[in-house]
């Protein structure tokens, strides 16, 4: 596929040969956004684990210190007496045994996160076959399973973030949108990289940090130095 006029200025503004400072990649990073819209500023980070093994899976939930500018759709798989709590903080679909058979019935999703408190994970199960391959089953890894939904709603209206490494070992995870300021950019990016650094599987040998590149929606990618997360 041609690259664009504006993707090969930009391109050129990147120096291959550098490891750059994360404020140094952030920088560089707003000034090589190529698209007319406001993209998004992402980060890639490959790590020093044998994907293949279940016990060096990296993943782990957080919520940026600034949002990402994006909310997301809940659903709140709830008894009666929690429906309360989970619509004050911000649900947009609440219910117990009735939703789910509505949902097995219609076959309609119209919801990007679930969270569940644990005595509905066996009702859930009816719904595992649906909600599991777009990996909306609530899970307690991810902090979407619990007895306090008012928390779990309110986090994820906040703009919570779940990331886990994929089967060649890459973390792939937005941090915000190119509208942010350089330093709430640089302080989501070290809140991702501390997050990613605290959850190292202690089996996991050598280098763990390898990669870290910082890239806009069709921009060109920037090589962040490693060590400054170490």
């Amino acid at each position: 596929m041609a690259q664009s006029k504006r993707f090969l200025e930009a391109k050129k503004l990147v120096d291959k040969t550098k490891k750059y400072s994360p404020i140094e990649a952030i920088d560089l990073a707003k000034k090589t956004a190529t698209t007319k819209f406001v993209g998004s500023v992402e980060v890639h980070v490959r790590l020093g684990i044998d994907p293949k093994k279940t016990d060096q899976t990296v993943r782990s939930t957080l919520v940026l210190p600034h949002s990402t500018g994006k909310t997301k759709k809940v659903a709140a798989f709830v008894g009666a007496e929690k429906e309360k709590d989970a619509k004050e903080a911000g649900a947009d679909i609440v219910g117990g045994e009735e939703l789910i058979n509505e949902i097995i019935q219609s076959n309609k999703i119209d919801f990007e996160v679930a969270v569940a408190t644990p005595d509905m994970m066996p009702k859930l199960a009816k719904l595992a076959k649906v909600l599991g391959p777009k990996g909306l089953m609530p899970n307690p890894k991810t902090d979407t399973v619990g007895p306090n939904v008012k928390k779990m709603v309110e986090e994820l209206k906040k703009g919570k973030i779940a990331f886990k490494n994929d089967v060649a070992g890459i973390i792939h995870q937005a941090i915000g949108k190119t509208s942010l300021e350089a330093n709430q950019l640089v302080e989501n990016l070290n809140a991702l990289m501390d997050t990613i650094r605290k959850n190292k599987p202690a089996s996991a040998k050598g280098a763990y940090l390898k990669n870290v590149t910082v890239t806009t929606t069709m921009g060109p990618g920037i090589s962040v130095d490693p060590s400054y997360f170490a």
